[in-house]
């Protein structure tokens, strides 16, 4: 069979010339390594390659597989559905501008036209062919394909590019391809990863080996070792803190601007082809530190970021022009291991990186700016020698450096699994059951993800999509928007609901955080982004239309105002977020799932009584009104229209508190954590008993107060319950809230009717709860007082009943016990009481429970010390024969 490295004279499908593509590529040098781990088992195989940024493994591996796939395209092992056309190599990245960029790279080294041998799909573009042989998509378009081609059919062989990041598609992705290889042991499938944590894939893809791995064992590894120049390292730390808590402080990015500017102008002193490569967080952070590198450098300066145009993202990351200006691109982490900017030799890194956060107190996600890994610290400063000699240089010190993590959190630990879970529903994989994935799901947040999935009807009883699921699994956006899209459209209209959807689930910022001005600006345009979008609206209007029957399934809405339309859809899709300003606090809001949000200054939305809101993030930013989290995305609507939107929110419930002594009630509506209308009531009979419940619930029995007849009864009740448990009753405070119409109902019905909590006492209450005929043993298991040798009756002290631990105390002077040698025990024997033998001052000389020992030892030292200080009372040598007496000397 012809070598898959080179080419032959002749035949339908013609293979790569990896010599001439790989012409100065390090990972040239691991293609037969590469070769033979494929196809040593069989048609398929699995490897995964580790081999750090800019070696060439994304340029080089992809073509290899494909001249392995052509070259088996031959045999006996392709069926006959498969003969006769281009065998496809599908190659994940995880941005589009990688998969973009990835493709026409290999297209213009190949020497052949981007979208015929060489495309690539992403959301919204599509450059491929019927002779596509490699095909870059992002995970997603990935995911897509496999729920509705669980085998694949049409591809021989996927690899997946930056495995490392540990993106949740991904993530996904290399668990579902396992199980897809031990049906189709001919589906060959790489995992490549630019870090040195390749044998755990390694271990995971071979668990998926299709039978055909000899073993069964782990695939196989292949390393290439660093292709990158010699790296010059400096220091460069700001005198200024690089986070507050409104995000990045404007004075650090300037001092990255001005690192940048001047270590950029010394390069190019030393060599005018010297471009240079700025690493900052956020698309904000980037504009910030462009602006002023634009009026301190002498280079074009270029912004990439997720939200710049595709045509904006392409010029930044292609060569300079011959004869072209030296070039400084300032980037988010986008630039850090997915692609090569041409010509770059000088890295400036701030060290920080927007990573996603799940904020569970607040019920929502958001970036948050950390210090970048470890990890990603090296791979962005190996930016700078993939081509040459280069330099970094870090904004930070090296104990900050040091004090980084080791590597970025996976994903699937930090964000919403919502789509994720449906994702997995419609696998067959449950919550990711028998799933091999790299990391399990945390366990709390799956749970909360399916339980929106069963609200939203997307998962039945036993875990696994319905019919409706695996539709909104089909629409390409959150399962809640997807819903909210097929509800909305009754109402408001398939193109409005599609449009609404379209824009809310993609990636343009609204300006503003106005939804509405952003979906005019989509409608209007005709830039790529545009574009993009009005083919999203079109691919979900094809939905709806296909899927009348779940089009509009919940109950019937009055017509919503066009103007409100997007609110509308919005509010459907996150009743959670509809969201009503606060009176008097500005441009705060109150979040119907009772979290407070703010406005970014200045924003049109400013005004508005009523929100619907699309996005809403934690506080990352200048833009907060002091609440702690920003609305970055949102529509107006009005009260009515938020009510229809969230209705199942709706409540009407009446509610009472004691002020004064006595029950007041009000009649609450609420949409949510969102009072609409409070009006004081006079609650029937029924309503006034549930509300005295709900108040006593919320403020305590001792609203109403204990006496001290009612508190030393229950003392008591608490002490034979600790002790002997039934049929003695539970009088802990939540036990006896659990069961008011037991022991409380004539005084509840009282309350109700408007009597002052003055003038119940718990006592006779409390003693319906008696157990009979035992109650009749009260007295002797657990009495009141307690008569001492003296003859005097002392009260006995019981332990609080809350305390599980408590002993019950009888405090008398120390001559009233003169002679007790057998220390008494209550609760049947069980429980011996403390004493507490004061001084005829009544100050605490001894605490025991064994009167016994205390005569016969401790005494002695207490007669000696207390006998000179009160000579008028009694201090027999002799405790066990004198007579017990409250009385002094000269009154005996």
């Amino acid at each position: 069979m012809t070598s898959p490295l080179l080419p032959p004279a002749a035949g339908p499908n013609p293979p790569f010339a990896l010599d001439a593509i790989g012409a100065g590529l390090a990972f040239a040098a691991s293609l037969w390594e590469l070769a033979d781990a494929l196809r040593s088992g069989g048609p398929g195989g699995t490897a995964v390659v580790q081999a750090p940024p800019g070696t060439g493994k994304t340029t080089l591996v992809p073509p290899l597989l494909a001249n392995i796939a052509s070259a088996g395209s031959d045999t006996a092992t392709f069926t006959a559905g498969r003969k006769g056309r281009s065998p496809r190599v599908v190659v994940t990245q995880p941005r589009r501008v990688a998969a973009r960029s990835a493709a026409r790279r290999l297209a213009a080294l190949e020497g052949s036209r981007l979208g015929d041998r060489i495309g690539y799909t992403v959301r919204g573009e599509r450059i491929c062919g019927a002779g596509t042989m490699i095909e870059f998509v992002t995970p997603g378009i990935l995911l897509q394909r496999l729920l509705s081609d669980p085998g694949l059919e049409t591809v021989e062989a996927v690899i997946l590019d930056e495995v490392h990041e540990r993106g949740l598609e991904t993530d996904l992705l290399l668990g579902m391809l396992a199980e897809v290889r031990e049906l189709r042991g001919d589906l060959m499938l790489v995992a490549m990863s630019a870090t040195l944590d390749a044998p755990r894939f390694a271990a995971l893809l071979g668990a998926g080996n299709g039978g055909n791995d000899d073993g069964g064992g782990p695939a196989r590894v292949v390393d290439c070792p660093s292709a990158l120049f010699p790296l010059e390292t400096r220091w460069a730390p700001a005198g200024v803190a690089r986070l507050d808590t409104r995000g990045v402080t404007r004075a650090f990015l300037d001092h990255v601007a001005d690192t940048a500017a001047a270590a950029h102008a010394e390069a190019l002193a030393e060599d005018a082809d010297v471009d240079a490569l700025v690493f900052v967080p956020g698309a904000w952070e980037v504009s910030h530190v462009a602006a002023r590198l634009r009026s301190r450098a002498d280079a074009e300066v270029l912004e990439l970021h997720g939200q710049a145009s595709p045509a904006e993202q392409d010029r930044a990351v292609s060569g300079r022009e011959p004869g072209g200006r030296a070039r400084i691109i300032v980037s988010t982490a986008l630039a850090e291991s997915s692609l090569t900017v041409p010509g770059v030799r000088l890295v400036v890194d701030s060290g920080l990186s927007r990573e996603s956060r799940r904020d569970t107190n607040r019920g929502m996600s958001g970036l948050v700016t950390v210090s970048c890994s470890r990890a990603s610290a090296v791979q962005r400063a190996g930016r700078a020698a993939r081509q040459g000699p280069g330099r970094v240089v870090r904004c930070y010190d090296e104990k900050t450096f040091g004090a980084a993590p080791a590597h970025q959190i996976p994903e699937i630990a930090v964000a919403d699994l919502t789509g994720a879970a449906l994702v997995l529903a419609c696998w067959g994989s449950p919550g990711g059951r028998g799933l091999a994935l790299p990391d399990a799901p945390p366990a709390a947040a799956m749970a909360e993800a399916v339980e929106v999935l069963r609200e939203l009807g997307a998962v039945g009883p036993d875990g696994l999509a319905t019919e409706l699921g695996k539709t909104l699994a089909r629409v390409p956006a959150d399962p809640r928007l997807a819903r909210a899209l097929l509800d909305g459209a009754a109402t408001v209209g398939h193109r409005a609901a599609a449009e609404t959807v379209a824009v809310v689930a993609g990636d343009q910022r609204a300006p503003g955080a106005d939804l509405t001005r952003l979906l005019a600006m989509l409608r209007s345009g005709n830039d790529p982004a545009a574009r993009r979008w009005k083919e999203d609206v079109r691919r979900m209007e094809t939905i709806v239309r296909n899927e009348r029957a779940a089009v509009g399934k919940s109950q019937a809405i009055p017509p919503v105002p066009a103007e409100e339309a997007v609110g509308f859809v919005v509010g459907l899709a996150f009743p959670d977020r509809v969201a009503h300003r606060v009176p008097g606090a500005g441009e705060r809001y109150l979040l119907s799932s009772g979290t407070r949000a703010g406005l970014p200054a200045g924003s049109p939305l400013s005004g508005h009584e009523w929100l619907a809101v699309a996005e809403v993030s934690r506080a990352e930013g200048r833009d907060a009104a002091g609440t702690g989290a920003v609305i970055r995305s949102a529509a107006p609507l009005s009260a009515d229209t938020a009510e229809a939107a969230a209705r199942h929110l709706m409540s009407e419930t009446v509610e009472a508190g004691f002020d004064q002594g006595r029950i007041k009630a009000r009649r609450e509506r609420r949409l949510g954590a969102i009072l609409l209308s409070s009006t004081p009531v006079r609650p029937s009979a029924a309503e006034g008993r549930a509300a005295v419940a709900r108040a006593l619930a919320k403020e305590g029995l001792g609203t109403i107060g204990w006496s001290t007849a009612a508190d030393t009864l229950r003392r008591r009740l608490a002490l034979l319950h600790r002790e002997l448990g039934g049929p003695w009753p539970d009088v802990s405070e939540e036990a006896l809230l659990a069961r008011l119409d037991d022991w409380l109902a004539p005084e509840l019905e009282a309350l109700a009717g408007g009597k002052a909590t003055a003038g119940i006492d718990l006592t006779d209450p409390l003693r319906r709860l008696l157990p009979w005929p035992d109650a009749a043993r009260l007295g002797e298991l657990a009495p009141e007082t307690l008569e001492v040798p003296s003859g005097s009756r002392v009260r006995i002290d019981y332990p609080d009943a809350e305390h599980d631990d408590g002993r019950p105390v009888v405090a008398v002077k120390l001559q009233e016990c003169f002679g007790w040698a057998e220390t008494p025990r209550l609760a049947g024997g069980r429980v011996p009481v403390l004493f507490h033998l004061l001084s005829p001052a009544r100050r605490p000389l001894a605490v025991t429970d064994d009167l016994a020992s205390f005569w016969s030892g401790p005494y002695a030292q207490v007669r000696a010390e207390m006998r000179g200080r009160y000579p008028k009372h009694p201090w027999p040598e002799d405790p066990w024969t004198a007579p017990a007496t409250a009385r002094t000397k000269s009154r005996m």
